[in-house]
């Protein structure tokens, strides 16, 4: 499989489905291992296990798995030793695997009790080799969607009418995305943020919860009455000012939850 990269040891391709995109709270619900060999041979293993919380419709919308497709499989904590095993005298490799992949399964082993040794592997990540290597710039994107050199590259005027020309070549080449401003507004936001900075949304009681972060889920009145300090520290951080201002509500009144 592999014709330009020579192995010295057993190198294992990793990609995880799991139930989201927070690799401190998300769980997986699929892992498939391809063990490349050095002598040119290779072991494929895919399996799925069950969460133990519900798959979100958004996830499933993304690699098709629902909950009655694993509310038989096992429990990740009960494949992960004969994974461990599997994974022992290996390198790894994935795409985005540092970014997230590696950092969400070292999670998952934490919460079965285990410990999952990254140290001493050798890791490749063909995501930061094709973002270091294929310019995603505003020249690049030029001439992907409109097969046109960017003049002028960097003077704000010759970038506003390149990305004016980007805006409406990426709306004929994709028919499904809007035609209106608000449209494609929700296409660059999260649809259930309040905020600019996609923090905070609304739960189904109209309680303002954080939908992503390290309290993704929590409820922000909860949250400000517990941990202040968190608050605080969002104060000093690079969040736009709505973001700030709803979060600082929540220290003072509890019209936080209110709509």
């Amino acid at each position: 499989m592999l014709k330009n990269i020579k192995l010295d040891r057993p190198l294992a391709v990793l990609d995880l489905e799991t139930t989201g995109t927070d690799v401190k709270l998300d769980r997986i619900v699929e892992v498939s291992v391809l063990k490349l060999l050095p002598g040119g041979d290779h072991d494929h293993r895919t399996r799925r296990v069950n969460p133990g919380v519900p798959i979100p419709p958004e996830a499933t919308a993304v690699h098709g798995i629902t909950d009655d497709d694993v509310a038989d499989c096992p429990a990740f904590r009960a494949v992960a030793p004969g994974l461990a095993r599997f994974l022992d005298d290996c390198d790894l490799a994935g795409f985005n695997v540092l970014g997230y992949d590696l950092r969400l399964l070292v999670n998952e082993y934490n919460r079965a009790g285990l410990v999952f040794p990254v140290a001493g592997r050798k890791v490749i990540d063909a995501c930061r080799i094709y973002h270091q290597r294929e310019r995603r710039d505003l020249s690049a994107a030029l001439r992907f969607y409109c097969d046109r050199d960017h003049e002028g590259a960097h003077g704000a005027a010759a970038d506003v009418l390149a990305t004016v020309a980007i805006l409406d070549a990426q709306v004929a080449r994709y028919e499904d995305l809007p035609r209106t401003v608000d449209g494609l507004h929700g296409a660059c936001n999260d649809p259930n943020a309040i905020d600019m900075s996609g923090m905070f949304g609304k739960d189904e009681d109209g309680v303002v919860v954080f939908i992503k972060g390290k309290y993704k889920g929590r409820s922000l009145f909860d949250i400000a009455q517990t941990k202040p300090d968190y608050i605080q520290w969002m104060q000093r951080e690079d969040f736009y000012d709505d973001t700030k201002a709803i979060a600082l509500d929540a220290l003072g009144r509890p019209l936080a939850r209110a709509s």
